[in-house]
């Protein structure tokens, strides 16, 4: 059994299994590591794209939010986005000197305020969306369809056994 605390070899796979089956290194079995480290492996040259065409990822994740939807407070943009409401804000005052999103007052509650997209909005995001969706079929190919949609559907079940109401 080879001692865990001994330094490996020089160019020893750090991601291979020790004596128990389990990877050798914590982060290499660790969920949440890997989710975001697949998140950001996978975003990265969606995000290039984005950037190429000035719209920062924010941006993009406020519009695709709202896209499909009669409106969105700022709360629930914020718990989508993976944001905090303050930046959210900016960012949704942004959009609307642009003219592509508008707040819109709940008739019966006027303390709460949607913000929706504008034609122009919906615009842009269907461009982005047209390349979201080619960037995604590619990363399918290479994953697999069938592998793709057990991945899709873990994560929604991780989603959703999380509690979250967004």
């Amino acid at each position: 059994m080879r001692d865990a605390t001994a330094p490996r070899p020089p160019g020893a796979d750090p991601a291979a299994a020790g004596d128990d089956g389990r990877p050798a290194r914590f982060v290499d079995g660790y969920l949440l590591y890997l989710l975001a480290r697949a998140s950001g492996i996978a975003s990265a040259e969606f995000h290039d794209r984005l950037k190429a065409r000035g719209v920062p990822v924010p941006v993009w994740r406020i519009l695709a939010v709202l896209r499909g939807t009669a409106g969105v407070t700022v709360g629930e943009l914020a718990a989508r986005c993976l944001a905090n409401q303050p930046t959210i804000t900016k960012t949704v005052d942004r959009l609307q000197a642009r003219g592509l999103v508008v707040r819109i007052t709940d008739a019966g509650d006027r303390r709460r305020v949607f913000v929706r997209l504008t034609p122009a909005g919906e615009m842009l995001v269907d461009e982005l969306i047209d390349d979201a969706k080619a960037h995604q079929d590619r990363l399918v190919r290479a994953m697999g369809l069938g592998e793709s949609r057990i991945l899709v559907d873990a994560l929604q079940r991780l989603i959703a056994s999380a509690g979250s109401d967004c």
